[in-house]
């Protein structure tokens, strides 16, 4: 009984997987200083890898793969380690700081503009006022207003970040007496 390429080359990954495994271990403890992290970070890795095995170049350095994909995990990992932490600082100095609206909330699109906001709106370059009044005051999404302008998305998205600052630096510009 012969086994097809195709089944070989994947026993051959996982075979080679299987025996990567102690040094995984190793530098996943190198890396979080701690058995427990590390066997999560191993985990996740070896997931990742079976998941993403298509992805994978045949005949090329899986070690070098593999160790990328655990580097990834764990720089993940301390990111949102970083984050939760934070979250929980302000969680502990503020009970209510989830249940308190963001400071800078959405405009209400149906009240009217101040004559100053209008004035710093008018100021912005056509294409940037465009994009922001289409988003931002029609509740447009970024798709719709693509569409409507005759431009791609990713052109949206920076006229919309530029529009976004500009109009913040002229609103917040001292006002000529």
């Amino acid at each position: 009984m012969s086994t097809s390429p195709a089944t070989r080359s994947e026993s051959t990954f996982h075979e080679q997987l299987v025996h990567l495994l102690p040094e995984l271990r190793l530098r996943a403890l190198r890396l979080s200083k701690s058995s427990h992290v590390a066997d999560d970070l191993v985990q996740d890795t070896v997931e990742r890898a079976l998941r993403f095995e298509g992805q994978y170049a045949a005949n090329s350095n899986l070690r070098a793969w593999v160790y990328q994909i655990l580097f990834s995990v764990f720089v993940t990992r301390y990111r949102r380690s970083g984050r939760d932490r934070k979250a929980m600082k302000a969680m502990a100095a503020d009970g209510t700081a989830w249940t308190t609206p963001e400071p800078f909330a959405r405009p209400d699109a149906s009240l009217p503009l101040t004559r100053h906001t209008e004035r710093c709106l008018a100021s912005l370059p056509p294409g940037y006022k465009e994009a922001l009044v289409l988003v931002d005051l029609h509740e447009q999404s970024y798709g719709d207003t693509a569409n409507t302008l005759g431009i791609p998305i990713g052109t949206v998205m920076s006229r919309l970040h530029r529009a976004r600052r500009m109009l913040a630096e002229t609103m917040t510009e001292p006002k000529a007496a």
